[in-house]
């Protein structure tokens, strides 16, 4: 029987090849596009979870309230670490560490530029990367001592075992002793980094990092085990270190700071924050990602039981006869799933094929290094998985609709089908137009949203504007170096900045003023500059002047912004006094508020002084418009003469500036991708029903046909009716699509508003696509001879 049945399946396939095809390709598509779904959400949710001690390791976060706000983020003080080690029983290790920088390091006449920090000694004792040389207790312990990465050790001594115990010289200014060198770190690990320097060696450069008034490193912790190998509670810890700022400050009017827990493998998904907690983060994309692709499949299978059911007329004195002869209603349901599962199968196997074929361009638009895992036997599993479940929705309702037809009237030939049944169809319709109609709105916002962004007067111009790092020998040649590029063609202004104008991540709160309450305490993004910095960025100055060496006295006075003046309070701030950290100083300039973060972030109050010892940062060099590749050989020139020993490294601001809102980015080209494939496989659904109408109508568009009816009115006739699915679909779609955006806004603190154009616009493109795609069996109906439709036998 099982042999019958599955010959009898193929020859249906075969015999209708344009269904067999649509539904092939329905199917393919859909499970494709799940299957890429399911491995980017796979390699999301895999990140950091490699840890041995993963369950006790946290990221501690600071939450501040003043101004009737809550803010949070994950900068700390540099003495943190070691401080909720000494002082809290439960902290097993903790470790401090700085962000990623680029360094040059030097053996011999190699030069090679590498990204690493500085951490803690108990870092690699807390998180499992695995040593090649050297042990994780010792690594970070002496200083100038350095950990290096596999591919570093290669780079520059052949091998691991070489690499141990030499000398590596950074920045052509201090030489290193290489104590440990570990494996290269794994895709799926959030930290990316080939070296790693003692903490110690960055306290004694950064004197900031031994105060509890400054913020920038995050700290790590890993809570003990209590005897049973169970992590201890984090709520106990959390209680014990809420208020442990204050065992080193004394607590201020207005101003409030607590610490908090966050189990570190759950940072890379959740890291946003909404009122001074944790909400969200790439979470809500992996979520979206994943509804996308069920929905997407639905929308494949919802074609399938279209198409199924617009050849149910053909298939039902089929049906008549078995049940004549005594076929049981449970048998002719297993042949027609079994029909469906034999198409899903070849389905599933172009699926495959298509997923091998589009990861590598996958993989470029997402940034992942995704493979198929065809040694897995949980890849095959879900396949299976997917097979079976696809297979059974796809195929359950015509089974259960070709199986409860009446033998009788279907051999009789009065077959007519009820109005719950058309109702369902069309329901199954409205459904994937109004999931299409959602995301294509949703691509619309996201498009201008980016657009808004990176279009937006953030306060500086952008265009021509190049940063480049100050490293090796510029630190000590950078006023020769200044001098000699600003007289070169191409270059307009030359500065230096502590950080890049994207990247203020360090804060203060020790800022005094005349008449400030001594009891208040806020907090300050600061960063150090050189002359000219305003006239680089083409900054507005709302009053006062920018940095000059025209003044003597530049060395004691501040720049500050807008939200900064409003939160002093001084009516006229030019010469009032200020007081960063008892160096006492005065205003000499106000800032037109820029945007120095993302557009996530609301502007915060800044302070700006001379950057009177520039050991590290960036020089910003303002080209000439149309002369920028000019100006880049020319300081590619004087940077070899200058600094021979460090490869000529730059970066463009509007570069820098979109790395930003890289995830946006992606996510946004996904969403136009998914659209486009969720409306071109629910165009496939509707074609089907429209040849089903079309079937079902045939006697009557011959009848308005012999009764003079056009062709075109014709046609007229047959779209209204789907063209109604299209305008409900909307009228569904639109505000869900208008509550899944303005949540999504909800992220951004400067954003575009909801606009009626864009629902309109994603519904005349439904509307528009769905009558080129009805229009085709519109119009092959009503060219059919009347004398052939009407003829009985």
């Amino acid at each position: 029987m099982i042999r019958n049945y599955f010959t009898v399946a193929w020859r249906n396939l075969i015999r209708n090849k344009a269904f067999s095809a649509i539904n092939l390709l329905g199917l393919a598509l859909g499970m494709a596009c799940s299957l890429l779904i399911m491995l980017w959400v796979q390699d999301e949710r895999s990140v950091d979870s490699f840890h041995a001690n993963g369950k006790s390791l946290y990221q501690i976060y600071e939450r501040q309230h003043f101004d009737g706000k809550v803010y949070a983020s994950y900068f700390t003080q540099g003495l943190l670490a070691d401080e909720l080690k000494r002082t809290i029983p439960e902290v097993q290790y903790a470790t401090a560490m700085e962000s990623n920088y680029p360094t040059t390091f030097s053996v011999g006449e190699r030069i090679i530029k590498m990204e690493g920090t500085f951490a803690g000694a108990d870092f690699f004792t807390m998180f499992s990367y695995p040593f090649l040389q050297g042990t994780a207790a010792t690594a970070l312990r002496s200083p100038g001592g350095i950990a290096i990465s596999r591919k570093m050790a290669e780079a520059f001594f052949g091998s691991a075992e070489k690499a141990i115990g030499q000398s590596i010289r950074a920045e052509n200014k201090v030489d290193l002793l290489v104590t440990a060198v570990f494996e290269n770190l794994p895709a799926n690990s959030s930290q990316q980094f080939d070296f790693l320097r003692t903490w110690v060696d960055f306290e004694k450069d950064n004197d900031w990092a031994k105060t509890w008034t400054s913020t920038d490193p995050m700290t790590y912790v890993q809570l003990r085990t209590d005897r049973m190998g169970k992590p201890i509670d984090q709520a106990r810890v959390d209680a014990k270190i809420k208020d442990f700022i204050y065992k080193y400050v004394p607590k201020t009017k207005g101003f409030l700071v607590e610490l908090g827990l966050q189990p570190y493998p759950e940072k890379y998904l959740h890291s946003n924050f909404k009122e001074g907690y944790l909400d969200g983060g790439r979470i809500e994309y992996v979520r979206l990602f994943s509804i996308v692709a069920v929905f997407i499949l639905l929308i494949a299978c919802i074609n399938f039981m279209n198409l199924a059911t617009a050849r149910s007329t053909k298939r039902a004195k089929e049906v008549g006869v078995r049940k004549v002869v005594g076929a049981a209603r449970s048998a002719l349901i297993g042949q027609f799933v079994g029909e469906a599962m034999l198409l899903t199968s070849f389905s599933i196997i172009i699926a495959v094929v298509l997923v091998a074929l589009l990861l590598p361009a996958f993989n470029t638009l997402t940034g992942k290094m995704l493979v198929l895992p065809v040694t897995s036997p949980a890849f095959w599993a879900t396949l299976l998985g997917l097979l079976l479940l696809t297979g059974f929705v796809a195929g359950s309702y015509p089974a259960l609709f070709l199986s409860s037809l009446n033998p009788i009237r279907v051999l009789k030939g009065s077959l007519r089908f009820s109005a719950g049944a058309a109702f369902f169809r069309q329901g199954l319709v409205v459904f994937q137009f109004g999931l299409s109609i959602m995301l294509i709105v949703g691509t619309i916002v996201i498009y201008r949203q980016m657009n808004y962004v990176q279009t937006k007067n953030l306060g500086y111009n952008r265009e021509n504007l190049l940063y480049i790092p100050v490293e090796g020998d510029l630190p000590q040649k950078y006023d020769l170096f200044k001098e000699e590029i600003s007289a070169l063609p191409g270059i307009l202004t030359v500065s230096r900045m502590r950080e890049s104008p994207t990247a203020l991540g360090h804060h203060v709160d020790d800022i005094g003023w005349t008449g400030k309450d001594p009891n208040l305490r806020t907090t300050f993004a600061n960063t150090a500059v050189g002359y000219d910095f305003v006239k680089t960025l083409k900054l507005t100055l709302k009053d006062g002047r920018d940095f000059s060496k025209d003044f003597g006295t530049d060395t004691l006075g501040f720049l500050i912004n807008e939200t900064a003046l409003a939160k002093i309070g001084y009516k006229n701030p030019i010469g009032k006094p200020l007081d960063w950290g008892g160096n006492k100083g005065h205003i000499i300039g106000v800032l037109k508020d820029f945007h120095f973060n993302s557009m996530r972030q609301a502007i915060e109050p800044l302070i700006i002084r001379l950057d009177r010892r520039p050991q590290w940062g960036t020089i910003l060099v303002r080209a000439e418009a149309g002369k920028t590749q000019e100006a880049i050989a020319s300081l590619e020139k004087v940077c070899k003469e200058l600094n021979p020993l460090t490869p000529f490294t730059y970066q463009f601001s509007d570069q820098e500036y979109a790395k930003l809102y890289r995830s946006e980015q992606v996510v946004s080209q996904l969403a136009t991708y998914f659209a486009i494939l969720a409306i071109f496989i629910s165009c496939l659904g509707l074609f089907g029903l429209a040849a089903f109408t079309a079937e079902q109508r045939t006697k009557e568009i011959g009848v308005r046909k012999v009764l003079g009816a056009s062709v075109t009115s014709v046609v007229a006739l047959l779209s209204r009716d789907f063209l109604k699915l299209v305008l409900i679909a909307i009228v569904i779609a639109s505000p869900l699509a208008w509550y899944a955006m303005n949540q999504w806004l909800e992220s951004f603190m400067y954003k575009i508003d909801l606009s009626w154009w864009m629902f309109a616009l994603a519904g005349l493109l439904a509307v528009g696509i769905a009558l080129l795609t009805v229009s085709f069996q519109s119009i092959k109906a009503a060219l059919i001879n009347p004398v052939k439709s009407l003829r009985s036998e």
